[in-house]
Formats: C-alpha cells, sequence, structure tokens
C-alpha cells in the first residue's frame, strides 16, 4: 500500500518547525506505527487509511501531555496534512518518505 514505511515529518507548532519520524503499516482501513520526535517514540492509535487519505494519533509527554490528531492525504513519496494540538488548534504538516 503506498501509504507503508517510513517518513521524515515537519511540524508547524507554536513553538516553531519541529521534526518527527513516522514508521507506518497499512492493513486494510486499520494504520498503525509508530511516531518518534526528540528521542521519545510512542505508538499511534486510532489509525485508519482510505485510498490516499490518513489520519493517526499519538500522545506525546513533551514539551507537556497532548494528544495529537493528524489528518492528510500521501502523495507518491509525500505527505501533508493538519495536525490537530486540541485547544490550541490545527497546524499544517509536510512529509517525505526516508
Amino acid at each position: 500500500m503506498a501509504v507503508d514505511g517510513n517518513w521524515t515529518l515537519t511540524m508547524t507548532t507554536p513553538m516553531g518547525e519541529r521534526k518527527a519520524t513516522l514508521s507506518l503499516t497499512a492493513a486494510g482501513g486499520a494504520l498503525a506505527g509508530t511516531q518518534g520526535a526528540e528521542g521519545n517514540t510512542a505508538e499511534i492509535f486510532d489509525g485508519t487509511v482510505s485510498g490516499d487519505n490518513v489520519s493517526w494519533k499519538v500522545s506525546i509527554t513533551n514539551p507537556m501531555p497532548l494528544t495529537l490528531e493528524f489528518t492528510g492525504t500521501v502523495s507518491g513519496d509525500s505527505i501533508s496534512g493538519e495536525m490537530g494540538i486540541g485547544p490550541m488548534g490545527s497546524f499544517p504538516f509536510t512529509g517525505a518518505r526516508a
């Protein structure tokens, strides 16, 4: 499937640009994997894939405990979309296949 593999993400946040790594595996309509940043890695959850559209959530503890909600579109070797940060709103992210 087009989404499977390793990705390097760049997220625009209120604290500036942040980098993350993402490893995804799709099975049917479900999306699983891990996301890591700044030495911390967490399992993604509530992941779905439908055609080129993907969504997932990940809980982080640094710089503060939050659940990030990603929705995006895969196009070849790139991925882009929005990252929801709860009460702080939504911010864009982009990524490339690693």
